[in-house]
């Protein structure tokens, strides 16, 4: 019988791996990607297996369906994945980047330039995808990676990690510097983001739940990748039409994840209008209203809606339905009860978008689009290692530069301080 490696372990390996992965070169990295890239289209068969074990055993287990479709793969979103991996290659290595330098009166060259992370730990729930994503962005980063995904999809983050760890390894990646912690209990969860010897950075995906559990208990420096309760206010001067596909994109495109629409505002003006029939089609694709009061007189199949409703991050078919009087009750609304990760204005009144945009506290907004674009692969990034939803170093979709750091370069031909 294998002995599991312990948590304490696989952090270490990491953290000495990240001394030679100092030293990998661009094309190295680079060639890295590729490989990494041809060996999961390859692997299709493989990793598809290994989630159909997982999706079995989390229907066994009564997973919800929202986590299901997080934890679903298919030959399509596998050949995604792998796309993704591509796009990074043609991005800028942001290693090295000479971020400013200038010269002192007595002759010293100062020089800040961007350097690795080191070690980043990763947790997150039932979302194989997050595995590629965050081992691609480390890789290009220089930075070594410890993963600790949910034991519910631990066979499919298996397959992949394998596949990918291999491919990087053959290209000059060292073999140390891709961990999946085999350890899956509860208890290692709380072991891992104390290992502060080891690991610079904790990066938590899922949840409410696991995110407080975390930053409570983590002594490794941590970003909050926070829940979205997502807003979209429906502005009296918005185009309704424009306004209709934007709630549709936002709540239906895919319910199950952070950047989905969960509550709908809209202005009082036209609401009568615009409410019957947005809610009509929501309802036709099986999505449960609950409405304010005014909601449910105009819509009869809307439920009232609690004020935990208005807390709620669904991730699933359900939305909330306020009418509002103005656009600073949608603002005061949104303060609230949103959680600073996106939120939405439909509008052609420029002076309400600005308005919208510059009192508006998160880490993105939108005027006239879906929320579903808060996303590293939409904004450019290649991929995203999580959506910060805190102020503090990172904030939005964290691509290449927000898992970096950096360090002064001083030169000098004898200088003393006096």
């Amino acid at each position: 019988m294998t002995t599991l490696l312990t948590v304490e372990e696989q952090c270490k390996r990491a953290y000495l791996a990240s001394r030679k992965m100092n030293r990998v070169s661009t094309s190295q990295k680079n060639k890295a990607l590729q490989s990494m890239a041809d060996e999961l289209r390859i692997a299709i068969p493989i990793i598809l297996d290994a989630n159909q074990q997982d999706i079995q055993s989390g229907r066994k287990n009564g997973l919800t369906e929202s986590l299901i479709d997080r934890l679903t793969l298919s030959k399509n979103r596998l050949n995604d994945i792998a796309t993704a991996i591509e796009s990074i290659i043609v991005l800028e290595d942001p290693i090295g980047e000479i971020l400013s330098e200038w010269s002192q009166k007595d002759g010293l060259q100062i020089k800040k330039i961007r350097v690795p992370m080191g070690v980043i730990g990763m947790i997150y729930e039932a979302r194989p995808n997050v595995t590629a994503d965050a081992i691609s962005l480390a890789i290009k980063t220089s930075n070594c990676i410890v993963l600790r995904g949910s034991s519910s999809a631990y066979n499919s983050n298996k397959a992949i990690a394998d596949t990918l760890k291999k491919a990087a390894t053959k290209a000059g990646i060292p073999d140390e510097a891709i961990q999946l912690l085999e350890d899956t209990s509860r208890e290692s969860v709380t072991t891992f983001v104390q290992m502060k010897d080891y690991l610079n950075l904790i990066i938590p995906r899922g949840g409410a739940g696991l995110i407080q559990h975390v930053c409570e208990s983590a002594t490794v420096p941590t970003i909050e990748t926070g829940s979205g309760n997502c807003h979209v206010y429906i502005d009296k001067d918005a185009n309704l039409n424009i306004a209709y596909d934007i709630v549709l994109n936002s709540k239906l495109h895919r319910p199950s994840v952070c950047n989905a629409a969960e509550s709908i505002l809209v202005h009082h003006d036209i609401a009568p209008t615009f409410l019957p029939k947005i809610l009509s089609a929501l309802s036709d694709q099986n999505v449960e209203i609950r409405g304010c009061e005014v909601s449910c007189h105009l819509f009869s199949k809307a439920i009232p809606a609690t004020v935990e409703d208005w807390n709620t991050e669904y991730l699933g078919l359900t939305v909330s339905i306020k009418v509002v009087e103005s656009l600073e009750d949608a603002i005061a609304h949104i303060h609230e009860y949103g959680s600073m990760h996106t939120e939405v204005i439909v509008s052609e009144n420029t002076t309400a978008i600005a308005t919208f945009q510059q009192n508006v506290d998160a880490s993105t907004i939108i005027s006239n689009a879906s929320s579903r674009f808060t996303d590293g692969g939409e904004f450019g990034f290649g991929a995203e290692i999580g959506i910060s939803t805190q102020k503090l170093h990172a904030r939005g979709p964290m691509g290449l530069p927000e898992i970096t750091s950096y360090k002064y370069i001083i030169s000098g031909n004898g200088q003393i301080r006096k």
